[in-house]
C-alpha cells in the first residue's frame, strides 16, 4: 500500500502548531488540542430551478476546486412560490477530510484569499459557538483551477471549517495558528 505524502499544512500542524497550542491553552494531553475535523464546501443554486445546466457546471467547478466529486443536494420539500418541487436539485456540496482538507485549506489561505479584491481579512465573528467557522466566498473565480473563459455564471459558496474545539476561543486560536487571516 502506498502511503500518501503529508501536505505542507498538516506537517506544520503536527510538528509546530499542535505543541504550541497545547502549551498556550494549558492542555495536559495532546489529544485535547483542537484540530480540524473536516471542511465543507456548499454552493446553493436557487436559479437551477429555471436552468438545470447550472448544476452540471457547479459540479464540475467544485470538483476542480476540491479534487473530489461533490454531492448534488436536493430540495426537501416543495415551495410553490419559488416554483420548487420536492427532490429538485438546488445545490452542490463537498466534504473534505484528511489530506484533501489540508491541501484545500492551504490553497485557500495562500492562493485564493489573496486574490480577493479589497481583502482585509475574514470576519472574526463568524464562529458558531462551538469553535466551527463559516466564511462566504462571493466568486469561485478566485481559485486558480477555474478557467475564466469557461465560466457561465459566477457562483458563491460557503466554506465551513469544522474543528474539535469546544468553544470559539479555542477555535480562534487554532485558526490563527493555521494562518487563517482573521481581522483583528
Amino acid at each position: 500500500m502506498v502511503q500518501a505524502q503529508k501536505s505542507r499544512l498538516r506537517h506544520k500542524y503536527e510538528d509546530e502548531i499542535r505543541p504550541a497550542l497545547q502549551e498556550k491553552l494549558g492542555l495536559s494531553s495532546r489529544m485535547a488540542v483542537p484540530r480540524l475535523e473536516k471542511v465543507v464546501i456548499n454552493v446553493g443554486l436557487g436559479e437551477a430551478v429555471q436552468n438545470p445546466k447550472l448544476i452540471d457546471e457547479a459540479v464540475e467547478q467544485v470538483a476542480r476546486i476540491t479534487g473530489q466529486r461533490p454531492v448534488v443536494t436536493r430540495a426537501r420539500k416543495a415551495i410553490a412560490n419559488f416554483k420548487l418541487r420536492e427532490n429538485m436539485p438546488i445545490g452542490v456540496s463537498a466534504t473534505l477530510r484528511r489530506e484533501r482538507m489540508y491541501e484545500f485549506l492551504d490553497r485557500l489561505i495562500n492562493v485564493a484569499l489573496p486574490r480577493v479584491r479589497d481583502f482585509r481579512g475574514l470576519n472574526p465573528k463568524a464562529f458558531d459557538g462551538r469553535g466551527n467557522y463559516t466564511m462566504g466566498i462571493r466568486e469561485q473565480i478566485i481559485f486558480p483551477e477555474i478557467d475564466l473563459d469557461k465560466v457561465e455564471k459566477v457562483l458563491g459558496m460557503s466554506v465551513t471549517l469544522v474543528t474539535t474545539a469546544g468553544d470559539d476561543e479555542k477555535g480562534r486560536a487554532l485558526l490563527d495558528a493555521l494562518g487563517v487571516p482573521l481581522r483583528s
